[in-house]
């Protein structure tokens, strides 16, 4: 029998969420995305959270509490189907939108949200495939600077 050095369902980089809510944060994570508890929780004897994992996509994500640590937010890329639907999911589920939906030169579509928990997640759908020459003109074209101004002017900066 061989072994895999990937576990299947796995990727190459797996992140960890560090926080003081892991349960809250799971609760988000399934409203917002339709994150899936993966099972094999860890609780110990104070409830705090000392492994957990979720599949987002076909992603997982780690989790666990630290209270005694300062805050630590991830920042997540999730690649999903509707930008727009996502968004509106992630607010009811209690989340900021730091960014409008933008489309940007490279052909995707972005939109950023804050959860409650200071984690930041860049939303985005590929709306269209660019070719090179088509992104060498974009690069210059006011829209696309535009666009790309607004996102970088948004830029989340944690609270420490």
């Amino acid at each position: 029998m061989t072994v895999h050095p990937i576990p299947a369902g796995y990727h190459a980089v797996t992140p960890w969420m560090i926080g003081h809510d892991t349960a809250g944060l799971m609760n988000f994570l399934t409203a917002a995305f339709d994150a899936e508890d993966l099972g094999g929780r860890v609780v110990d004897e104070h409830g705090h959270i000392g492994h957990a994992e979720m599949r987002i996509g076909d992603s997982v994500v780690m989790m666990f509490d630290k209270p005694d640590w300062p805050s630590t937010p991830a920042f997540l890329r999730l690649y999903v189907p509707d930008v727009h639907e996502t968004l509106k999911k992630a607010v009811a589920a209690g989340g900021t939108v730091i960014t409008e939906p933008t489309h940007l030169f490279w052909g995707d579509l972005v939109a950023r949200v804050h959860d409650p928990y200071g984690n930041l997640y860049w939303l985005q759908t590929r709306i269209e495939d660019v070719p090179p020459e088509e992104l060498t003109r974009r690069a210059t074209d006011e829209t696309y600077l535009k666009a790309m101004e607004y996102v970088q002017s948004s830029l989340y900066r944690p609270e420490v």
